[in-house]
């Protein structure tokens, strides 16, 4: 069975880092593009950032764009977010997901397009 598991949340303080990892057991990730969504306490899911199959291209969106990066490493099928000066409104919980589609060409950033999913990992940002 394929899983997700992300970790490597926890509580920080305003402007500082986190790298979140999130591993997939029981398949691969190669042929998928990965992405990473977060949701906040009483708000809808959101997209943060999605990678390409090769790692050779990747899309953030707008509210982490110059703080936040994703990379991938295909041989341990791990994704990997970089979180630079993070901000209270970063808060929430985590979670990383597999495409639905192998070789999928064109990026997505809607959730309907990624399974499975993770349990999510939560990072805390007191304001």
């Amino acid at each position: 069975q394929v899983r997700l598991a992300e970790s490597g949340g926890g509580l920080v303080q305003k402007g500082d880092s986190l790298k979140l990892s999130c591993l997939l057991t029981g398949g691969i990730i190669y042929k998928y593009q990965m992405a990473w969504f977060r949701q906040a306490p009483g708000k809808q899911r959101e997209f943060v950032a999605v990678i390409t199959q090769n790692g050779g291209r990747s899309y953030v969106s707008d509210s982490v764009k110059g703080r936040f990066e994703i990379s991938r490493d295909n041989a341990d099928n791990m994704v990997f977010l970089q979180m630079n000066n993070i901000q209270p409104r970063d808060a929430g919980r985590y979670y990383c997901a597999r495409g639905r589609e192998e070789w999928r060409a064109e990026f997505t950033t809607s959730a309907s397009d990624f399974h499975p999913w993770g349990q999510g990992t939560q990072v805390i940002v007191p304001s």
